[in-house]
């Protein structure tokens, strides 16, 4: 699933949030011990780590810098060279190494890092004094009755093949190590059933969307995709389709080529 796994995080973020256990205001440090996240935002000689908000990581708006993509020695390149086990700790550590790309919600400005949904990760864990992985079987798997969706953790789960051009790649540490992010395994069809829920109702009350629908485009090499609450739109009358399109399309993609995205203007589902 590469990132459409964000749509899993999203989706028990807004659980916890109808069920009161949190809110988008909430700062980021309440969930954590204060000096594991002390100096991960420093802008321009200001310290803005204890302003960030579950708003500001959800929305993509928190500044923060992607370890997985920038940098000369970034996660993708030395995964590409060796597979490897990297906890949260240690993302928060390298990302504390990188300068922030702006102040947490600057105005018409957002940022795609995985970072910003690895911490949601830990939140949801914090919230709910489980694993990951038990959240999502509770929030997604059991209410949709998935049986081939999961998140791998144990030693003996199934971790298939990812491809880099026309190379196989073994990567189970790596894909371990960013659950939150980019961890989940499904099937297409299956994800079209979850894919139906979370835009259709079937797992949180949808009227939360007018909340979620404050869009801001993301860094150039993400363009035409926008972020919103969680998700990506892509909207199809603009210059990237030579204006050949019509209204937008909804939902998540993923480096490994997938994608799950909801098509409003003719009701159509499209999964990868």
């Amino acid at each position: 699933m590469a990132s459409i796994t964000k749509l899993f995080t999203t989706t028990c973020i807004l659980i916890l949030l109808e069920q009161g256990k949190l809110s988008f205001d909430d700062k980021v440090t309440r969930f954590f011990d204060h000096g594991n996240l002390s100096g991960l935002h420093h802008y321009k000689g200001q310290e803005y780590t204890p302003k960030l908000t579950i708003a500001h990581l959800l929305f993509q708006t928190s500044g923060l810098p992607d370890v997985s993509e920038e940098g000369k020695n970034n996660l993708r390149k030395l995964v590409l060279q060796e597979d490897m086990n990297i906890t949260i700790d240690e993302l928060i550590a390298l990302t504390k190494e990188m300068k922030p790309h702006f102040a947490p919600d600057t105005l018409n400005k957002s940022h795609y890092a995985d970072i910003n949904f690895d911490i949601l990760g830990k939140i949801i864990e914090s919230a709910t004094n489980s694993s990951l992985k038990d959240v999502f079987k509770e929030f997604i798997f059991k209410p949709l009755g998935l049986k081939k969706t999961y998140l791998p953790i144990d030693e003996d789960d199934f971790i298939p093949n990812v491809y880099y051009k026309n190379k196989a790649l073994s990567l189970p540490k790596y894909l371990k190590s960013c659950p939150a992010s980019g961890g989940a395994i499904s099937t297409a069809r299956e994800m079209m059933v979850f894919i139906k829920a979370f835009f259709g109702g079937g797992l949180f009350n949808k009227d939360i969307f007018h909340q979620l629908e404050n869009y801001k485009k993301l860094q150039i090499t993400f363009y035409p995709i926008q972020y919103g609450g969680g998700y990506m739109r892509i909207p199809l009358g603009g210059l990237s389709v030579l204006f050949m399109g019509k209204g937008e399309l909804i939902g998540h993609s993923g480096s490994t080529g997938s994608f799950a995205f909801y098509y409003p203007e003719k009701d159509l589902f499209f999964c990868r």
